[in-house]
């Protein structure tokens, strides 16, 4: 496989010359667990006391599970990876939010999103799809799509630090060590290839 990084240890390379930055760019990997996990619980203790049916809850749950899919496919390859090459802000930002994790695809403290980023984008789609939903669907719809977002966050995390048995684990890590070890321009999704299949930006697969 081609060689598109720079290193693959564990260790963090300096970002930011201030070290208040520095340290707001690393987070370890069970960080998330412990924010977003009660704001899961919350929503679906919210649904309920809105008098929202069982079966409504799973409908929306499964349908917000869905969106994220897109929502990651979508982030990691039109955000994730613009980068100009005409443009040095661009490139310092891509660099920032994603390149760093393709030069040092192995750092332990780079592979879940830091809550300086998860937090305030959590916000922003939380008030998003309330303005979008009907009134309450929100409360059975934001906690699988947060529930999705843990699973690509954590996913990522193993796929980089975990040897898998199972043949759909095995799968899914193939996919995205492509991704990083072959070709950067295709498998855009994480925790799942579907998006890549439907837009053509799968890998070939022998």
């Amino acid at each position: 496989m081609k060689k598109n990084y720079v290193s693959n240890s564990q260790d963090s390379v300096r970002m930011f010359k201030s070290s208040f930055l520095e340290n707001l760019s690393k987070v370890h990997w069970t960080v998330p667990l412990f924010i977003f996990i009660p704001v899961i619980g919350f929503c679906i203790y919210k649904n309920f006391e809105n008098a929202i049916g069982i079966l409504s809850f799973i409908e929306l749950f499964a349908l917000g599970l869905f969106v994220w899919t897109l929502v990651e496919y979508i982030m990691h390859r039109f955000v994730f990876h613009y980068a100009p090459a005409d443009k040095p802000w661009a490139q310092r930002i891509h660099f920032i939010f994603h390149g760093v994790h393709h030069d040092y695809p192995s750092d332990a403290m780079r592979l879940v999103l830091p809550p300086s980023v998860s937090i305030p984008l959590a916000a922003l789609f939380y008030f998003l799809f309330n303005a979008i939903l009907p009134a309450n669907d929100i409360w059975g719809f934001f906690p699988g799509f947060i529930l999705g977002y843990l699973f690509y966050d954590i996913t990522h995390y193993a796929i980089h630090h975990f040897n898998f048995k199972g043949n759909v684990w095995k799968k899914i890590k193939q996919h995205h060590m492509l991704h990083h070890y072959q070709d950067p321009d295709k498998g855009y999704g994480v925790s799942s290839p579907l998006w890549d299949k439907v837009f053509g930006s799968d890998f070939v697969k022998k």
